[in-house]
């Protein structure tokens, strides 16, 4: 036999699809008061506390309308349309923070979503667009402040704070992929001057650029930057054996690529100077790294922190830049770049003509002597492991 009807049930139906149709015409009483009933009969879903949150907002009703969706975010606490009138509500108010809040969590929630309703995707522009306005007041007030104490230039550690507190760039910290020392400072790029080497090494950037372009000339010994490594797994770097990207060594694992260093004496002669690791199997490692014309080189991080990494541009036409966490450097010819590489990093070349720079390693100057023996003996260490008789 089949059950009997439920009126209740019935009625609560009726309830619901009357407070739809009085939001549709825009009537926020008739619909709240069909909402309200519904609520009241102990029955109510979450969709039906949502329609009653729309229904006080119509009518300008924030306590109530907090109440409805406190009932939903305590069942659904991810559910975007609710967050989004939280975030609707603390604006109103003027509490731009917490707005802030509820309007991240709500974009957050539906990252990468497709086929979302209009009203929810509506919604969600205005979160947008809301978050980038607080954002502007937020900072507009922070200058003030700064401004009253004086303050008028920021040092550039500042304004990179001042940047992620409002929202404007994120935190970029050192995440290598292969190896991390803990305790060091997160620093994108450092100050050449503080380098005792790199004057002389600039002295002879002309006569190192002239043997880069004699390679760029003939292309012998260039071999693409990133190559496939057969034992290991394919990480789907986007220029994977691409010669847009690529590399003349002299020095490769530790070891010198003999062709190559003979047709360039004054590198390699700058080369030996320099406080370069030996880490057998591993380093030293050095090469013009070469990048063609309207090429980008996507950001990714370096495999160790206990490293800097070091560009002397050699052929650089214009447009080249190098961006290393929250900050980017044009590359100019002859001026060295010192950098964290297992801090994102990324690099342009979007001219029309060939950009070459030697690349090497030196040790981080932070790590003292025992720490850079311990280090090597780690990394020799790991080279031997599973290699040995």
């Amino acid at each position: 036999m089949a059950s009997a009807p439920d009126p209740a049930r019935s009625e609560l139906e009726r309830l619901a699809r009357s407070g739809i149709d009085a939001l549709r015409r825009g009537d926020g009483i008739a619909a709240r008061s069909a909402f309200d009933a519904v609520v009241a009969s102990g029955r109510a879903t979450l969709q039906i506390f949502l329609l009653l949150a729309q229904a006080c907002e119509m009518l300008g009703d924030d306590a109530a309308e907090h109440r409805a969706l406190d009932a939903v975010l305590g069942a659904d606490g991810r559910n975007p349309h609710a967050l989004v009138m939280k975030g609707d509500l603390f604006a109103a108010a003027g509490d731009d923070r917490a707005a802030v809040g509820w309007y991240g969590l709500a974009l957050s929630s539906v990252a990468g979503a497709t086929g979302l309703p209009d009203d929810l995707t509506q919604r969600l522009r205005h979160a947008e667009a809301a978050r980038a306005a607080a954002a502007t007041r937020f900072a507009a007030a922070i200058e003030a402040g700064l401004a009253r104490a004086g303050v008028t230039a920021p040092e550039p550690r500042l304004a990179e704070a001042l940047a992620i507190l409002s929202g404007n760039a994120q935190p970029q910290l050192q995440q290598p992929t292969s190896f991390y020392y803990p305790r060091l400072p997160q620093i994108p790029f450092y100050d050449t001057t503080d380098f005792e080497w790199v004057a002389a090494l600039e002295a002879a950037a002309p006569a190192i650029a002239a043997e880069a372009l004699a390679v760029l000339a003939g292309r012998d010994g260039v071999a693409a930057y990133v190559e496939a490594d057969p034992n290991r797994p394919n990480r789907g770097h986007s220029l994977l054996g691409d010669p847009r990207w690529s590399a003349f060594h002299l020095w490769k694992g530790g070891e010198p690529v003999t062709a190559n260093a003979a047709r360039c004496p004054a590198t390699i002669t700058a080369l030996a100077a320099l406080p370069i690791p030996h880490i057998r199997a591993r380093s030293p490692m050095a090469l013009f790294s070469i990048l063609a014309p309207h090429t980008h080189i996507p950001p990714h991080h370096g495999m160790l922190n206990t490293r800097l990494i070091c560009h002397l541009p050699l052929v650089v036409p214009p447009h080249c830049r190098l961006r290393v966490g929250n900050e980017t450097r044009n590359v100019e010819a002859g001026k060295m770049l010192i950098f964290d590489d297992s801090i994102e990093h990324e690099a342009w070349n979007d001219s029309d003509e060939p950009r070459a720079i030697l690349l090497f390693e030196v040790w981080r100057p932070e790590l003292s002597g025992t720490e850079i023996k311990a280090l090597t003996a780690i990394f020799e260490s790991v080279g031997d492991y599973g290699t040995e008789d």
